[in-house]
């Protein structure tokens, strides 16, 4: 979010499954990702929104262009709990770049959605043009 706040519209969106109230979904990592700028926090009753996103573990995520076609799903670290470079973010960069990415997905690695996790949910606004520049 760094490199691309203004280029992407990104939601964090965290799992109450069963009878987990919404409240109980409001950890320190809850906190982490609503300091992060340009990031919206919500609480994703039942997994309603994984499933409708293919988010089958904590930490996925995914990038729509601005036409609303799905331009990447996976992991965007190097391993579960880690920051910094990862292949993910590499092709999530090309895309908002205007580049290809030689993949459109990265291995997640985090919890089943079963238990309490996070999926990231980031869509390209329409400040980006076809050739990943700003309007």
């Amino acid at each position: 979010m760094a490199r691309f706040h203004d280029r992407l519209d990104a939601h964090v969106l965290f799992s109450a499954t069963g009878s987990e109230e919404p409240e109980l979904a409001r950890t320190d990592l809850w906190s982490s990702a609503g300091r992060i700028p340009g990031v919206s926090v919500a609480v994703d009753p039942s997994g309603v929104e994984a499933r409708r996103f293919g988010a089958e573990t904590s930490g996925a995520a995914v990038l729509y262009d601005a036409a609303g076609t799905l331009a990447f799903q996976g992991g965007i670290t190097s391993a579960r709990g880690h920051e910094g470079d990862s292949f993910g973010q590499q092709r999530i960069a090309a895309v908002l770049t205007g580049g290809t990415p030689d993949r459109a997905d990265a291995p997640v690695f985090g919890c089943g959605l079963n238990d309490e996790g996070a999926v990231r949910i980031a869509q390209v606004n329409d400040r980006m043009t076809s050739k990943g520049g700003r309007k």
